[in-house]
């Protein structure tokens, strides 16, 4: 394809859709339109935003900590993730719900749009039933203040209210209700109506979750942006202020549950020591008493000095072996899933092990608040847990092995000294034992009391999760929707691609021709005559003399090229040249009505003009031809209703026998009507008296047109076809598919026709040509409003 070619393919494909122009602004107008009324009937929502910074807690025994502070893990960052997640988790949702109360919802009712009641509700709604019941309930109902003292209440807003009075109970399927006004004036609402909505909190906690945002503020930041969007500012920062305090709160929950776990588990170590402590120092008053010592020690303080450090050691791994076997009992007796105390058995990774237990189950038992244990992320837990706790007990036995280990070694080292203080008194060193389990006693009691009091401490001295940064504002006094520009942009756009995406299918999936240029893509080289534009039912189907119409103007522009075809031919040929068939491929497409026409328009140069009706099964060229505009001529009295028919059949009628002079609209010319329809056309045509009608009026006429049947319906155009001189193959816009063009280009290309050249009828005014309009501004017509 040429650089013209495109171009001009170009400049069709922009003038298909310039010429549907109106429609583009009629749907760009109404799209505008439908925008206007959307963002005058939307409420506005505005942004609210709130800002926290996450409390990062240091756990200097973890032996992951390495790994964080040289980045591997990214420690800071998976902390924020996971803060994150729990901020957002639905549970905590569940408590905002229930502590704002937002699952009772009150909205005013409007002519058009209803909004809801948020700061100033005109009435309180009051349930007598139990919280749980409430908490699940899916109700609502209306209420129409009727006066001070009384509303109408409905459950159906289409049927009519019954009368209450305010703070009288009313039976609902969730239970007794009372209302009562919120203002101090109730008559100036009178006649204004309210509808009220109770939802399940599960259901509204949904909601909040959907609608609020929650991300880092930035990379590696401990900063967490809190955002929503809703039509009540207000609500929305109840709804953000409510969310932070109770992460905070159940954090702080959270500590204290670990700390009351530590401290009982402490406080019975302390009540089991206590009574040995007590044992222990009436031992030492016994032996004094019945011994008559004194107690200094001086007997045997020389040997017992020698033997003090050892003694010491292992009094401190007995300590230490009764702590591990005392945990070790409390983790093995533990049913369940609760916090495990914290205490330090000289186990860093005992003491990591046990944070990371108390944590999952601090998630496990806020998840168990809104789900239950056959939820896949409570079972999830369970099997973490049940790890960690394996984890630990075999950590504790294998510790109290080690201690083990370690009191008997020492036990055999204070054994083979005490051998050498055997001299010494029996009872000063019986005593010295009693003090020694005294004095160990007393510290492990003494250390017990410093664990205690440094539990309670941590969890009088804990912080919330997060500090708050800013409270929940309103980000921008501008709505974030509705967007007017992008409402507006996007409603151009679709009324913009909607003619598009219509015409652009409508053309993809376009298979019929419609104007000269859509048939020359197929015909190529063989000449297309032109174009007959539509006419409406008031237009003429006959043109006159002199006519200046745009039917007259495309005849003449046909007369032209026919000419032209005709003296080309002439050159080589020196037969007149001058019988042309008038054909389409099926009935309905315009062969008669350009038969006709044309036969007037080169009637009009003054020239002998014959039209033969060849179509004989379905003869239409009278009805051009009758009323008061036309005359017929002197005609001969013999046969004067003979056609091309009875011509055929009978061999008594002479050619002049059958011309019908006419005077049509002043121009005279002969016509030669088909006749009878006979039983048999098509052998009827086979006669060898059709050539020689055709070469007998050939001489006598400037121009013989014929009329002849359409080709792809039967075969008697086809049975002709030798005697003409040109073919002028009609299409009509619309009708004609493109594949029904190709079957006379395949019979001219077999040698079956010659001489084809092709017109296309019924062409809209706006597609003639290409895309313009024939004539000098000629009988113009103006079309309806509604007529694209």
């Amino acid at each position: 394809m040429t650089f013209s070619e495109k171009k001009e393919d170009l400049k069709n494909i922009i003038f298909t859709y310039i010429k549907h122009w109106k429609w583009f602004v009629l749907c760009s107008f109404i799209a505008l339109a439908i925008a206007y009324v959307n963002i005058r009937y939307t409420i506005p929502e505005y942004a609210v935003k709130s800002q926290i910074q996450i409390v990062q807690e240091k756990n200097a025994g973890s032996e992951m900590s390495i790994f964080q502070d040289l980045g591997v893990l990214g420690g800071s960052s998976k902390q924020v993730e996971d803060e994150i997640e729990i901020l957002a988790s639905r549970s905590n949702f569940i408590e905002v719900v229930k502590e704002l109360g937002a699952n009772v919802k009150i909205m005013a009712l409007g002519n058009i749009i209803n909004s809801e009641v948020y700061s100033n509700p005109p009435v309180k709604v009051n349930f007598i039933a139990a919280d749980s019941t409430i908490y699940n309930a899916d109700y609502s109902f209306f209420i129409e203040f009727s006066s001070g003292n009384t509303f109408g209440f409905t459950e159906d807003e289409n049927l009519p209210s019954k009368i209450y009075s305010f703070g009288n109970g009313i039976s609902t399927p969730i239970g007794n209700m009372v209302i009562t006004p919120n203002l101090k004036d109730p008559k100036s609402l009178i006649g204004k109506r309210y509808q009220i909505s109770i939802s399940p909190v599960e259901k509204v906690a949904t909601s909040f979750k959907t609608n609020v945002s929650i991300s880092v503020s930035a990379e590696f930041s401990n900063i967490l942006d809190v955002s929503m969007t809703s039509a009540l500012p207000k609500k929305a920062k109840d709804v953000i202020d409510k969310l932070i305090e109770v992460y905070n709160r159940n954090a702080i929950e959270e500590k204290k549950r670990i700390a009351d776990t530590t401290s009982d588990f402490i406080n019975n170590r302390i009540q089991l020591i206590s009574g040995t402590l007590t044992t222990v120092d009436k031992d030492a008053q016994e032996l004094l008493t019945e011994k008559g010592m004194t107690g200094s020690g001086i007997e045997v303080g020389a040997a017992v000095q020698v033997s003090a450090g050892s003694r010491q050691n292992l009094e401190n791994a007995k300590v230490q072996l009764q702590m591990v076997s005392g945990l070790k009992d409390y983790v093995s007796g533990e049913v369940g899933y609760d916090e495990m105390p914290v205490v330090d058995v000289g186990s860093a990774a005992l003491n990591q092990a046990t944070v990371q237990y108390n944590t999952l189950v601090a998630e496990r038992k806020r998840l168990l608040k809104s789900s239950n244990e056959q939820n896949p992320m409570i079972i999830n837990l369970d099997e973490q847990l049940d790890g960690i706790k394996n984890t630990i007990q075999s950590s504790l036995s294998s510790l109290e092995r080690n201690v083990g280990m370690n009191v008997s070694t020492l036990q055999s080292q204070l054994g083979r000294i005490q051998g050498t203080i055997y001299s010494a008194p029996e009872n000063q060193r019986e005593l010295r034992n009693i003090t020694r389990k005294q004095e160990t006693t007393e510290s492990l009691y003494l250390y017990l009391l410093q664990k205690r009091e440094e539990s309670q401490i941590a969890f009088a001295s804990a912080l919330p999760k997060s500090n708050i940064i800013d409270k929940a504002y309103v980000s921008s006094p501008t709505p974030v929707k509705p967007k007017k520009a992008i409402t507006y942009l996007a409603a151009l756009m679709l009324g913009l691609l909607l003619p598009f995406g219509v015409i652009y299918g409508k053309d993809l999936l376009d298979t019929k021709i419609h104007n000269k240029h859509s048939l020359e893509k197929f015909t190529k080289d063989i000449p297309v005559l032109g174009e007959l534009p539509r006419l409406t039912k008031k237009d003429s189907k006959i043109i006159i003399n002199d006519d200046r119409s745009v039917l007259a103007e495309a005849l003449r522009i046909i007369r032209t090229n026919l000419d032209f075809l005709i003296k080309t031919k002439l050159a080589t040929d020196k037969n007149k040249n001058n019988v042309i068939y008038i054909t389409s491929s099926t009935p309905g497409e315009g062969k008669t009505f350009l038969s006709s026409n044309l036969s007037m328009i080169l009637a009009s140069t003054d020239k002998k003009v014959l039209l033969v009706g060849a179509d004989i099964r379905n003869p239409k060229l009278y009805t051009f031809f009758s009323g008061d505009s036309v005359d017929k001529l002197k005609t001969p009295s013999r046969n004067k209703d003979a056609g091309l028919t009875e011509f055929l059949l009978d061999d008594s009628i002479q050619v002049k026998d059958i011309i019908r002079p006419m005077l049509v609209h002043h121009n005279t010319i002969d016509v030669i009507y088909s006749g009878k329809i006979p039983p048999n056309p098509a052998e009827l045509l086979m006669s060898s008296k059709i050539e020689n009608l055709l070469e007998e009026v050939s001489e006598l006429y400037d121009y013989v047109i014929v009329d002849t049947a359409p080709m792809m319906v039967v075969s008697d155009t086809l049975l002709i076809a030798p005697y003409a001189n040109h073919i002028i193959y009609v299409t009509r816009a619309g009708v004609t598919d493109e594949s029904a063009v190709k079957f006379p280009l395949n019979l001219r290309d077999e040698g079956k026709l010659k001489g084809v050249s092709f017109i296309v009828n019924d062409v809209s005014l706006d597609s003639l040509g290409y895309g313009g309009k024939y004539g000098y501004g000629y009988s113009k017509n103006s079309k309806k409003w509604w007529k694209f």
